[in-house]
């Protein structure tokens, strides 16, 4: 028997497939050491034991540029500034749903890092130390954007 087309079963699952989306959003910021080296600043989250780059989810009415600036001010104590949009990143969460992060480049304009239960631990790393310390394969595609746009 042929699938009835005219149902709307299909896009009524196509419909509740995007509303289902989390929208969230982070920034990798950066710097220059000494050496004039980029480097990246990296977040340990003891709830999930993983290196990552700072992001969260959208609130109510929130865009996603103050999301992001929001984010890494709550994960990271600094206040920075919002430079270039990066790269977007899609996978299931830990509840199953689909979830999307935009990523902006970042660079700190003061404030300073006091451990918390969401964030224990941050490190700067050159991009290159940075890799093989990062949880999710994801993010190095985040880091690689961030370097050509820097």
């Amino acid at each position: 028997m042929a699938p009835d087309v005219g149902s709307g079963v299909g896009q009524e699952a196509a419909v509740l497939a995007v509303t289902d989306l989390v929208h969230a959003a982070g920034g990798v910021v950066w710097r220059r050491n000494a050496d004039g080296e980029l480097e990246i600043l990296l977040v340990h989250r003891p709830r999930y034991d993983d290196w990552t780059v700072p992001k969260g989810k959208l609130e109510a009415g929130e865009s996603h540029p103050a999301a992001a600036v929001r984010e890494v001010e709550e994960e990271t104590g600094l206040r920075c500034e919002l430079g270039a949009e990066l790269a977007s990143t899609s996978y299931t969460d830990r509840k199953g749903r689909p979830k999307e992060v935009r990523y902006w480049a970042m660079t700190p304009a003061g404030g300073g890092f006091t451990p918390t239960d969401e964030v224990d631990e941050i490190r700067w790393l050159t991009v290159d130390a940075a890799f093989p310390l990062l949880t999710y394969p994801r993010d190095r595609q985040v880091l690689d954007a961030l370097r050509q746009a820097v």
